[in-house]
């Protein structure tokens, strides 16, 4: 492959958007990383087309097994065997969910709990913040089925105290509901996106 033009794009067989950055100031490093929705793959522009299309394959192998992985991750299964384990050591299995879910449709709250159901929802927006985090709302919907009848009171409040970072949990959700108004303010859309847990289901 000729080193000019300097930058080359295609779409590979399953759809992923790559684009080629040949480089005259690289010698020998390759790298990538997800940008604008496609894989930029930065290479030494003196690459013959044989060496630089097998870097190219080598990127996008590691781009879809990390994608893999990620998908997994953020599967029902895996967030429900979470809750399990969850509930088993704050809560010796005594909130006892029989369904856990991820939702793309909860703009309000970060998760939901219907005690009658014993389910669990939460906001995909939480797949892209901290595993701490998303086991503190998971926690807080557990506290729910824990004690159906504490509401937010002082019950609740004990049961939720059991996690141990629940102060910088409580920080970093309010900061993220900060900065996401403000984001939508700046729009023109208001505040109608998260703006906490709300009170949880309660039929």
């Amino acid at each position: 492959m000729p080193a000019y033009p300097s930058t080359v794009e295609f779409v590979a067989p399953d759809n992923i958007r790559v684009q080629i950055v040949r480089s005259k100031k690289r010698r020998k490093t390759i790298s990538s990383q997800w940008r604008d929705n496609k894989l930029v793959v930065q290479v030494p522009a003196a690459l013959d087309e044989k060496s630089e299309r097998g870097f190219v394959d080598e990127m996008l192998k590691k781009y879809r097994q990390g994608q893999q992985k990620r998908e997994l991750g953020q599967s029902d299964s895996v967030l429900e065997k979470r809750a399990k384990e969850l509930d088993r050591f704050y809560f010796d299995d005594l909130a006892d969910p029989t369904s856990v879910r991820w939702v793309t449709n909860q703009n309000k709250r970060w998760g939901s709990a219907s005690y009658r159901e014993r389910t669990i929802r939460l906001s995909s927006k939480l797949q892209h913040m901290p595993a701490w985090v998303r086991d503190y709302v998971l926690v807080h919907e557990l506290a729910h089925l824990a004690a159906p009848k504490a509401g937010h009171g002082p019950e609740f409040q004990r049961l939720l105290n059991r996690f141990q970072r629940r102060a910088e949990a409580d920080l970093y959700l309010e900061a993220f509901n900060a900065g996401y108004n403000l984001y939508a303010a700046e729009l023109g859309q208001g505040p109608n996106l998260l703006d906490g847990f709300g009170d949880d289901e309660q039929s």
